[in-house]
């Protein structure tokens, strides 16, 4: 009899967490290594958010709370939802869990059975296809190719459904493109999911407020008033207040959805932390300057890494809308050979080649199903990002 789980052998780590962990190593061990691999902003979190949740503690709030969140923070988020999304959902819709990540995974455990499918846009973020994995269901891809700006179609979703499809998991702002779909674009994939009412849209909003160039955000449900029934709305505090740390994310969904998350995060991690939770709330109630000054910053950074990538040979980067990462192609690599002796025969080697002999860490694009390409995180200083990109130019330079 075998000791680990069957369910266990079908996923596989967290390739952004074996890059960061790499890269942290490396430099222990003296080497001079840039980590762009972590989806991670390098500001501090805001002084007023820290300066609530020190007053939770010296106010004694240390104590379990309701499972899925406290009301004073879903009151918030109910806020949250109407001002910026102009979604309507009470509190008895919303759920909060330790990040965005238990919030999707919580969804897919209390709705997935065998066979189910759900239908996952690539490149896509590394968890999600392994989370349908050990939820029971059946990760079916559909790519959104380079040209296409790393976006489906219409016609791509339209073909990928079938009778067993459930969920579709939406994520716009991207990661790890930073492709984001527009009013139109939206509206066409939401007439689509109309014609198909056994679908469930799962909306990942995390990187909403990183928009770049006057790009207007918006989410399915609030695009298309038809779906609200069948849509779970997705968001997190990591992101937009550089809160990565504490985490808190949360949904608004159909009141049956929330309380069967709330079932599952019952018997596993229980409530959020509670320090955590009153920060969340003075986050999305508080004032809202950091979001707008991280923005000018991430999108400096943008510009700039997509401008120095471009001047690589062999790599071509499209500039994204939003998020902090770019997905740039190597394809214009694929066969050549570094100075250390290594053949470039796929993004992974690459990768490894370029953390060996340059000492930058990024994240190959087999992670995140569309080759050859790999991830950079621009969510650090322009200093690290400058330097990063001339040692990046100086590899493929080096490349015969």
């Amino acid at each position: 009899m075998a000791f680990l789980s069957d369910t266990l052998a079908r996923v596989k780590p967290s390739p952004t967490i074996a890059v960061t962990n790499k890269a942290r190593e490396l430099k222990e061990a003296g080497r001079d290594v840039i980590g762009l691999g972590a989806g991670e902003p390098d500001f501090d979190t805001p002084e007023n958010i820290k300066a609530a949740a020190v007053a939770a503690i010296a106010a004694g709030k240390t104590k379990y709370t309701a499972v899925d969140g406290i009301p004073e923070l879903k009151k918030a988020i109910c806020a949250k939802f109407k001002r910026e999304n102009g979604l309507d959902y009470t509190p008895a819709q919303i759920t909060v869990g330790t990040g965005g990540k238990q919030v999707l995974y919580n969804a897919l455990v209390a709705t997935l059975n065998p066979g189910d499918e759900v239908i996952i846009p690539a490149p896509y973020w590394v968890s999600y296809p392994d989370m349908v994995l050990l939820a029971g269901g059946t990760p079916v891809f559909v790519e959104g190719k380079m040209e296409a700006g790393y976006k489906i179609t219409a016609a791509d979703l339209e073909a990928a459904i079938t009778p067993k499809t459930k969920w579709v998991i939406f994520n716009s702002p991207s990661n790890p493109s930073g492709a984001a779909y527009g009013r139109d674009e939206l509206k066409a994939i939401t007439d689509v999911l109309m014609r198909h009412p056994h679908v469930w849209v799962m909306s990942d909003d995390m990187y909403e407020h990183l928009v770049f160039g006057g790009f207007e955000f918006v989410t399915p449900a609030q695009v298309e008033p038809g779906l609200y029934d069948r849509t779970l709305t997705c968001n997190g505090v990591s992101k937009a207040y550089a809160m990565t740390g504490w985490r808190i994310g949360y949904a608004g969904g159909p009141e049956a959805l929330i309380k069967a998350i709330g079932k599952v995060q019952s018997q596993s991690t229980s409530n959020p932390c509670s320090i955590s939770q009153y920060a969340a709330v003075e986050a999305l109630n508080g004032p809202q300057d950091y979001i707008g000054e991280s923005r000018v910053a991430f999108e400096r950074r943008r510009d700039l890494v997509v401008a120095a990538l471009n001047a690589c040979p062999g790599i071509t980067c499209p500039t994204p809308e939003g998020a902090f990462y770019v997905y740039p192609s190597i394809a214009g690599l694929i066969g050549k050979t570094s100075k250390a002796g290594v053949t470039i025969t796929d993004d992974e080697i690459f990768a490894n080649a370029l953390l060996e002999e340059a000492g930058v860490a990024v994240v190959f694009g087999a992670a995140f199903g569309l080759s050859p390409a790999f991830r950079i995180s621009y969510a650090t200083s322009d200093a690290a990002l400058t330097e990063a990109c001339a040692r990046i130019k100086a590899f493929c330079e080096g490349l015969k």
